[in-house]
């Protein structure tokens, strides 16, 4: 595994894991997540010096082979700029959240860990060269923006700017997965530098491209999207610091810089990214001269940043590319110290509204001085490295205008935006720190520490150095684009075009600063109709209105209603294919073998007189026996797995069913009209016939021997089994059977969560064994004659909370008896499964059945003296075995799930195989367990509980109206 790859591997790790570390040591852990980072800075700083002066580094593991994918990572000039970004500004915002959040805050384990796994997919993202490895990155850091936008969950605000963010960026992602395969399948591969380096024509690529981009400009908030940014800054400030200046708007704009040397010639590309950059630069500036919340502020000039970088790389020439680079990186060493001010601010004062901020410059003089500089370089003024970015984009696109005409537009829009960076940077100095003579002086509630000024002023100080050692770091830009030669980067070119435009710029915008610098409204507000972000909430709203109507139509709460439009879809598909497309057999052999006959009457009589039982326990009885029947019919046919999996869940599901019947009438309620039973007679008789013709014509159409019969010996070569259905279910498709797992899982959390009212777990007292022998030994002793001391034990463990009334030792001593054979059976059947009929799955059904019979012999209370432990856990860790069994044998080389083993001979008593997909069945083992474990608990247990506790209630009344 190469360097990048453990980089990776080691981030996601410590996002997983650092949930309990930061609930044990606090806020504290901030400061070693942030080292981390900070070590992984230095690493990409080593790995960057080679590929600054040339060099390429790859790393590629195999994915898919059969596809030609692979996960590969790709370290060249644009993709270190961008990983020293992510990793250098993370470690910064880190530290600062050190000092920014206090213990004890609600979710802050969560935000840790969220912020880790973001870090970790905006650098696996940067680094992808796999687009669909690239894609699943970029989907990575919508969904964590979300959570962290989303982070203080008891704000309505917060909840609806990360959903607004998380529609847009994911419907835009979806669009650029489209145009990712169309191109993958054009370019003949899926890596992007290949894809880029040969690019595809003609019009399908055309729409390919153009897909792409509607996922890089719904991300980097590019007109039309651009509306969602400046909600997500109800995010807390590290987010917003983070996120929204430094590193997730910056992907949209990290993809046009990689796509744009290939696909710049594309018909329209200039053309697009540059006018609607031009539109989000200018929208977003004067936006940002309305705002009186000085986050806001820097919000929509966030926007209007974002339309200048995309705008200038989009002209898609490598010296406007160049020049893109450096003005993305300084507006991220400048725009992050902003947001960051602006934290402490807020937490200083109780507020963001300049009308109450005044005179903040004289009380908190080194944060005033450190958001200065790092408002003159967001502005452009010299000596910082935005000066440098800014006159080297107007240098590169007076340069190039004469071959690209587009580029004299972008310059255009560039300079009067800048103009009004200069004019909107001046009102937010002005507005938190200036003091105001209509505004009282405003309290500073909480003082800051001074560390938290640490991570602010060092962005200010990479800034500076920037701009004053431009020539030093112009090497690391200039190896972006090695085949063009754009202006070096310096402060001083001498006098030119460029430092003219630069000059206007600071002059008109300086003009502008008193006129905009006031408390009340400065220019009139555009009416909300007309925006964007209106335009979305009307379209979320119809459908909404559209859902809502569509799920009156069709969720009416009734189950018949549900069944009769399934089976009507499935009459409607199945009998029209057979209608059109059937060929049906020459020869059709209707019984296999005489025992079939009085299987098959039985199953039709007891389907019959299920439709005309009366009560519900009847109905059930009559069902379950025409799936006893179907196991039957399993073992004539030789499948006695199938046969015992049959039985066992037949009897599994019908003691379920009998569990919540007891809760309903015990008849069924009126009889339907004639018309109805009709209905649902034809629906049903149409089903059943479509479906045995499906069978039959689908049987006969096998005209090739089924490969089903290379199967067994397959089993045995490379899974080491004889059974060759408990093989294919832990070896060849087990991850067919993890996913039936998960499933199993889910509806264990939905049957639980509709039953309990505060939590799954028993909380009830446990008894120890010796407790429950003693207590039910008195407890008999009581029963059977209180003056003579009697030393029977009880039958059962928690003997002494049976109702004597309800208790029948016969059952007691039954239960008793073949329990631990039962127990013993499912142990037989999971360790001998993969040469016999069994498994994981028959047995912890087996074992699920013996939990079934001590539940109905001694209620609740035996079934918790039973099994303590929760079934929930029991159910985690049947899936973490079955997965970690899975995925193990990569950590040797081999492929998931490959099976080991190794023959024991016990001498005279035979050899023993030993198979590690053995333990992958153990995993399947405890999951069928704990499922069975967890439907006893809240069918069972829990509803025994509520029907006594209601009981309880009316005797109580009884009482009291007496």
């Amino acid at each position: 595994m190469g360097v990048m790859m453990s980089v990776l591997l080691v981030l996601a790790l410590s996002a997983l894991l650092i949930h309990p570390v930061m609930q044990r040591f606090g806020r504290r852990t901030f400061i070693a997540l942030a080292a981390l980072l900070a070590v992984v800075f230095l690493v990409f700083i080593w790995l960057a010096q080679p590929v600054f002066s040339g060099t390429v580094l790859t790393e590629s593991v195999p994915w898919i082979p059969q596809l030609g994918m692979t996960l590969t990572l790709r370290l060249d000039a644009v993709s270190a700029i961008f990983a020293l970004l992510v990793t250098g500004a993370g470690s910064l915002v880190l530290l600062y959240c050190a000092q920014y959040f206090e213990d004890g805050e609600a979710g802050l384990p969560r935000f840790a860990a969220v912020f880790m796994g973001f870090a970790t997919s905006m650098l696996g993202l940067v680094l992808a060269d796999d687009v669909y490895l690239l894609f699943i990155f970029w989907e990575g850091t919508t969904v964590f923006s979300f959570l962290l936008i989303g982070h203080v969950t008891r704000l309505r605000t917060a909840n609806a700017a990360a959903l607004q963010a998380l529609m847009v960026t994911v419907l835009g992602g979806l669009a650029m997965l489209v145009g990712f395969v169309l191109l993958a399948q054009l370019a003949g591969t899926s890596r992007l530098s290949e894809i880029v380096a040969e690019a595809p024509r003609g019009p399908v690529a055309t729409v390919a491209v153009f897909l792409v981009l509607a996922g890089a400009l719904s991300k980097s908030a590019i007109f039309p999207f651009h509306f969602w940014l400046p909600g997500a800054m109800a995010a807390p400030t590290p987010v917003s610091a983070y996120l929204h200046a430094a590193a997730m708007v910056k992907a949209g704009v990290y993809l046009v810089a990689r796509i744009s040397p290939g696909f710049g010639d594309v018909a329209g590309y200039r053309e697009t990214l540059v006018i609607l950059g031009a539109i989000t630069m200018i929208n977003g500036g004067v936006r940002a001269l309305k705002q009186f919340d000085i986050k806001l502020i820097v919000a929509h000039g966030t926007v209007s940043q974002l339309g200048l970088l995309v705008m200038v790389i989009g002209v898609a020439d490598p010296r406007a590319s160049f020049a893109g680079l450096a003005l993305l990186i300084a507006h991220a060493l400048a725009k992050a110290p902003l947001f960051l001010a602006v934290g402490i601010i807020d937490h200083s004062t109780g507020t963001r509204d300049l009308r109450k901020l005044c005179g903040l410059g004289r009380r908190m003089p080194v944060l005033a001085l450190i958001t200065t500089f790092a408002a003159a370089s967001m502005a452009g003024l010299p000596p910082f490295f935005g000066f440098v970015a800014k006159e080297s984009a107007f240098t590169e696109l007076l340069a190039i205008r004469d071959e690209r005409p587009i580029a004299a537009l972008a310059f255009a829009v560039a300079v009067v935006g800048s103009m009004l960076t200069v004019a909107y940077m001046g009102r937010f100095i002005w507005g938190a720190f200036a003091d105001k003579p209509d505004t009282a002086a405003c309290a500073v509630i909480h003082r800051p520490r001074w560390s938290i000024c640490i991570a602010p002023a060092a962005f200010v100080l990479a800034t500076l150095l920037g701009g004053i050692l431009a020539r030093s770091v112009d090497r690391i830009f200039q190896a972006t684009v090695p085949a063009a030669d754009p202006e070096h980067l310096a402060l001083w070119h001498g006098l030119s075009a460029a430092l003219g435009a630069s000059v206007a710029v600071i002059v008109v915008g300086a003009i502008l600063i008193p006129i905009v610098s006031r408390t009340t409204v400065v220019l009139r507000p555009i009416p909300e109709r007309f925006s964007a972000s209106h335009a979305y909430w009307v379209l979320t709203h119809w459908l909404d209105s559209l859902a809502v109507r569509v799920t009156s139509l069709t969720q009416r709460g009734s189950l018949p209603f549900y069944l009769a439009v399934i089976l009507l879809v499935t009459l409607g598909t199945l009998g029209g294919t057979l209608i059109v497309v059937a060929e049906w057999p020459s020869r059709v052999e209707w019984v296999a073998t005489p025992i079939e006959v009085p299987i098959a009457l039985i199953m039709i009589v007891a389907a019959v007189f299920s439709l005309r039982a009366r009560t519900r326990f009847q109905a059930v009885v009559l069902v379950g026996v025409t799936g006893f029947g179907m196991s039957a019919i399993f073992a004539t046919h030789g499948a006695p797995d199938l046969a015992l999996t049959q039985a066992l869940v037949e009897t599994v599901t019908l003691i379920a069913f009998v569990l919540v019947i007891r809760r309903l009438p015990q008849r069924f309620g009126t009889r339907h009209p004639l018309r109805v039973r009709w209905i649902r007679a034809i629906i049903g008789v149409g089903v059943g016939l479509v479906l045995g013709a499906f069978a039959v014509v689908a049987l006969g159409s096998r005209i090739a021997e089924p490969i089903s019969l290379e199967l067994p010996g397959l089993a045995y070569a490379g899974g080491h089994g004889a059974n060759t259905v408990n093989v294919m279910l832990v070896d060849v498709r087990g991850w067919d059977t993890m996913g039936e797992l998960s499933v199993i899982l889910a509806a264990a959390t939905g049957v639980a969560s509709l039953v309990f009212l505060r939590t799954r777990a028993d909380l009830r007292p446990k008894l120890s064994r010796r407790e429950a022998r003693t207590q039910a030994r008195e407890h008999l002793m009581r029963i059977a004659d209180p003056d003579h001391p009697a030393s029977r034990l009880s039958w059962l463990l928690a003997g002494r909370h049976l109702n004597p009334a309800r208790r029948s030792i016969l059952l007691e001593v039954v239960v008793r008896l073949i329990f631990h054979a039962l127990i013993i059976l499912s142990i037989y059947l999971l360790l001998t499964g993969h040469n016999t009929p069994g498994g994981g799955f028959a047995g912890g059904l087996v074992a699920g059945l013996a939990l079934v019979a001590r539940y109905l012999a001694g209620g609740r209370y035996e079934l918790g003296a039973t099994v303590p432990l929760d079934a929930g856990r029991i159910l985690g860790v049947g899936l973490a075995l079955a997965v970690s069994m899975a995925l193990l044998p990569m950590a040797f080389g081999q492929s998931a799930l490959a099976s080991a083993w190794i023959d024991l001979d016990l001498g005279v008593f035979g050899t023993v195989p030993l198979v590690t997909s053995t333990l992958f069945d153990v995993g399947v083992y405890l999951v069928v367990f704990g499922l069975i474990l967890d439907v006893l608990r809240s069918l069972g247990a829990e509803i025994d509980e509520h029907e006594e506790a209601e009981v309880a209630s009316f005797e109580e009344e009884e009482v009291g109206a007496r």
